[in-house]
């Protein structure tokens, strides 16, 4: 075989791996999802090393705020997005008349009060001020909480709807804060307590188990209710690179990555 032979032999079977591997790339499945940064994105990095072996190209957008990732989601510039729990996204869907839903449960963050003024609610006194999230759900979430630890009682319990109308009573006549959730940590050192979501705690480096005086069971009512979810488009529940992103959150790495990073903070449902 002369030398140009052996040049054009040698040429074809470069254009041929690099065919080859262009047309796997091609037939990746691009998911594009946003989060919230803690802990939601940090899973889904760790989820996007598995989901690529896969086949499934993991785009993640991060956003600071509650209300921009289901907006996003809605006119379609996201496949999906990892930040909330149902009685949020229901709530979300009843002012917005859209149509988001779950593809399936990944984690529980409990709610928690801290405190940079107090070491134990029975501290607390008359006019003194307890910050709360303002949205539907969590407001609801935060109340039973108080109620919970004997700070308030609500007209009706269980209510997952209460907001500070619905307060029965007061075991100390607190004032009660109504402020958006993201901005809970920054206000701490300027209320005697706050009641701060689980990912916005975690990020300002609080710690259900060690820093707050008080928190949420995994066993409760709350863990089942409150689970992050993925939320998707209706009708997107069982495309493939959905599924196949629940199936490695689900997957032993990705919830035993939670169970050591977060200590406790973030629990995985197996």
């Amino acid at each position: 075989m002369n030398r140009k032979r052996i040049l054009s032999v040698a040429v074809l079977i470069v254009a041929i791996v690099f065919g080859v591997i262009s047309h796997a790339q091609s037939k990746d499945l691009v998911l594009v999802i946003g989060a919230t940064p803690v802990p939601h994105a940090e899973i889904l990095e760790k989820a996007k090393v598995l989901l690529a072996a896969k086949g499934v190209n993991l785009q993640i957008k991060v956003f600071t705020d509650y209300m921009t990732p289901n907006l996003a989601l809605n006119d379609k510039s996201l496949d999906a997005n990892y930040f909330q729990h149902l009685p949020y996204l229901e709530d979300f869907n009843n002012a917005n008349k859209s149509q988001l839903v779950s593809a399936g449960t990944v984690h529980y963050e409990p709610l928690a009060i801290y405190s940079k003024k107090i070491k134990d609610l029975k501290e607390l006194q008359a006019g003194e001020k307890v910050a709360i999230p303002n949205d539907v759900s969590n407001e609801a979430r935060a109340l039973i909480l108080l109620q919970d630890n004997g700070i308030i009682k609500l007209k009706s319990p269980g209510d997952l709807n209460a907001s500070i109308k619905d307060i029965a009573s007061y075991s100390v006549k607190i004032e009660l804060v109504e402020i958006e959730a993201a901005q809970l940590p920054r206000v701490l050192g300027s209320v005697s307590a706050a009641v701060i979501n689980g990912n916005y705690a975690i990020d300002a480096g609080l710690s259900p188990l060690t820093d707050a005086l008080a928190s949420e069971s995994s066993t409760s009512i709350a863990a089942k209710t409150y689970a992050n979810l993925v939320a998707v488009r209706k009708g997107d529940e069982d495309r493939p690179e959905i599924k196949e992103l629940l199936t490695v959150l689900h997957s032993d790495q990705i919830m035993q990555f939670i169970k050591e990073r977060y200590k406790g903070a973030v629990i995985p449902i197996e």
